[in-house]
């Protein structure tokens, strides 16, 4: 113990500012903790009364006889900086923590049973998650058992998923909390992407491992989580390009996966084929014309229009104008392609009924299409039927209004080429269906 001044008490003119007063001090000290490990470890004086009093575990430690305690503690197992964190906030009641030491300071604040610190970590957290740390925090949340935060990272990844995958982070999760991912319904991305992301992550588990990056090698640092990828929800080509290739299926697996894709009845396969459902809140409808006239006549060519949204969505179908004639039958192949790209977002070969009213009737595609915000598209309708009822006074710009009062934008224009007539101002594709 050092000597200390005389009657600096005097200047403290409250229990509070003396306490803050021996934070970190040599003054009263009764006992010392060795923090850190090899060159990083380092001496902190401290008072036994004063962590008594603000924590369960140093009031066991120095007072509840579990063991003998000597004057000096050695604590290999916390870091320096977190350990000051702590004792910071014992002494003085001020949080001091940075993205830097959060998750150190909230072991520590577990390890010694200091929940209102323990809090304030939790609380810094949720402000500062992202999709570029949710995965990092996911696991960390899942090794200090915050089940409240877990399901944050969980909710933003799912909102998330694109971004978070291509995140740093994630290819250094664990092989559990990997699997709690893979296993959910609420994923926003293609089956095909997960997959992508699935071997990069297995990449990293080889080199981990110190193995070769093998096929093999992934399959089996895979192995469970394998089966949680969705293979049948991709489409043919998505499976035949990325998967079919990448040798990580046994060829069994890859010919009853395209025996599955082609035949029908179609043969049980070993994957799920449950689709994720990526959508929240209720199905909203928007339709870009004011009146309905007659007659739309079709010879093979796609009815197109290009749009944009102001925010990311996803589409589940159109609405579409059927027969002014009667109840007929119509074919329809429905696409939604990226205008820059050419990529096709989203397809399906399909067949809708309609009942001779000038009504729009549903056509759906087999899984949600994202759509970004900002980005243009182009919707396709191939019909093959009779003449049918179109639409007219069409509106460049169309605006939905959430409950919440948020207003969802899109912007129509003219889809050049080919198009069966239809632009802007009138013909198919009324309506898009979506969720946000």
């Amino acid at each position: 113990m050092s000597s200390s001044p005389y009657n600096w008490q005097a200047e403290k003119p409250s229990v509070q500012d003396a306490i803050s007063f021996l934070f970190n001090n040599e003054i009263l000290s009764d006992v010392h903790f060795m923090v850190g490990k090899g060159t990083q470890r380092r001496r902190i004086p401290a008072h036994k009364f004063v962590l008594a009093v603000r924590s369960a575990v140093f009031d066991a430690m120095f007072n509840g006889g579990i063991s003998a305690q000597s004057d000096e503690v050695e604590l290999p197992d916390v870091e320096y900086s977190a350990f000051q964190s702590l004792l910071r906030f014992l002494y003085t009641d001020e949080v001091q923590i940075g993205p830097e030491t959060v998750m150190t300071t909230l072991y520590t604040a577990k390890k010694y049973a200091v929940p209102t610190l323990e809090n304030a970590c939790v609380d810094f957290l949720k402000k500062n998650l992202s999709a570029d740390n949710a995965f990092m925090l996911l696991s960390q949340a899942r090794l200090f058992d915050e089940p409240q935060l877990a399901a944050l990272c969980l909710e933003c990844i799912d909102k998330n998923t694109t971004e978070a995958l291509a995140a740093e982070g994630f290819t250094d999760i664990d092989f559990d909390t990997f699997c709690v991912v893979l296993q959910r319904d609420t994923l926003s991305i293609r089956e095909n992407q997960l997959f992508a992301a699935a071997l990069r992550w297995a990449e990293h588990e080889c080199q981990r491992r110190r193995i070769p990056s093998t096929s093999e090698n992934k399959r089996n640092v895979l192995s469970r989580a394998l089966y949680m990828i969705r293979f049948p929800l991709m489409s043919i080509e998505e499976f035949a390009v990325s998967v079919a290739q990448s040798g990580i299926l046994t060829d069994k697996e890859v010919v009853s996966m395209f025996l599955h894709f082609t035949v029908n009845p179609k043969p049980q396969v070993q994957f799920l084929d449950r689709p994720r459902c990526c959508l929240t809140g209720k199905e909203k409808v928007i339709c870009r014309f004011q009146k309905v006239e007659s007659r739309w006549g079709y010879s093979g060519t796609s009815d197109r229009i290009r749009f944009t949204c102001n925010r990311r969505i996803f589409v589940v179908g159109f609405g579409l104008y059927g027969s002014m004639y009667g109840p007929s039958d119509y074919q329809v192949t429905i696409q939604i392609i990226a205008t820059d790209t050419n990529k096709i977002c989203g397809h399906n070969d399909t067949a809708f009924s309609s009942d001779g009213s000038d009504s729009t009737f549903r056509v759906m595609f087999k899984e949600p299409v994202e759509i970004l915000s900002g980005v243009s598209y182009t919707a396709c309708a191939t019909l093959k039927g009779p003449d049918s009822h179109y639409g007219t006074s069409g509106g460049k710009k169309v605006i939905y209004e959430t409950e919440q009062k948020e207003k969802i934008i899109f912007q129509f224009s003219y889809a050049t080429g080919n198009n069966n007539g239809t632009s802007v101002e009138d013909g198919q594709l009324p309506e898009i269906i979506f969720y946000t």
